[in-house]
């Protein structure tokens, strides 16, 4: 089973506290012990809109900003490498064939953000894409797509289960009103469907939802599923 982990910064190392990278580099441990190729992205989180504010106080043009961001990215990439060790490969892949490379070899491939203008939402969709993987799974610090920002409305629902057509419906609502903020972005959105890849959004602040979600199809987050699926967990890994 082939499957991408997007782990945003802010769940992966909100205060560069070494323990919780370690908890999710456990986690991916796991994944691979269990026979899954996996490659991981992971966001920049807090720090990489602390460093992108200064910068731009400082006169930095958007796409300045937008390197700094990825940059950013890079360095928690690092920071789960480091925690990795041997499973993984050596530096973050700058780009989707190198990525995809290190997973044919039998390595953890980890990214950070690639471009300027695209979220690593985007990036980690994108991968998955390419290298045609059975799942990709969205580890937020939010417990799945819900019809409104939680943060934002009090009587927000979440969703058990979506289409991917509606999921691009939903966020291209959500990010219409302001100052809302979805569990993934709209581009991310537009291109899980079109890869149809099954997806799951899910509170990844612990790392065993991961886990449980990968191996055994167990979660409380949202599936996403492709056009005619009807949910049948068959490729989850059998244990």
């Amino acid at each position: 089973m082939r499957v991408v982990v997007s782990i945003g910064g802010s769940v992966l190392a909100p205060d560069l506290r070494h323990e919780r990278v370690e908890q999710h580099a456990a986690a991916i441990e796991h994944l691979v012990e269990e026979g899954c190729d996996v490659g991981a992205v992971v966001g920049g989180g807090g720090v990489a809109r602390e460093y992108i504010e200064t910068a731009r106080s400082l006169g930095a043009n958007e796409i300045q900003l937008d390197d700094i961001g990825i940059d950013v990215t890079r360095l928690n990439a690092r920071l789960l490498i480091a925690a990795l060790g041997a499973p993984a490969a050596p530096s973050p892949a700058e780009d989707y064939e190198e990525a995809g490379e290190a997973m044919r070899r039998g390595d953890v491939a980890v990214m950070g953000g690639v471009t300027a203008g695209q979220t690593t939402d985007a990036v980690s969709a994108a991968l998955a894409e390419y290298t045609d993987a059975d799942l990709l799974v969205y580890a937020t610090s939010v417990p799945g797509v819900f019809s409104a920002d939680p943060n934002e409305t009090a009587e927000a629902e979440r969703f058990d289960q979506m289409t991917a057509s509606e999921l691009v419906d939903v966020i291209a609502d959500i990010e219409m009103a302001a100052g809302s903020s979805a569990p993934v972005d709209l581009l991310a959105a537009k291109l899980i469907e079109r890869s149809e890849v099954r997806t799951i959004v899910l509170d990844g602040t612990e790392p065993q939802n991961i886990v449980d979600a990968v191996l055994h199809g167990e979660h409380d987050g949202t599936d996403i599923l492709p056009e005619g699926e009807d949910g049948e967990m068959s490729y989850w890994v059998q244990q």
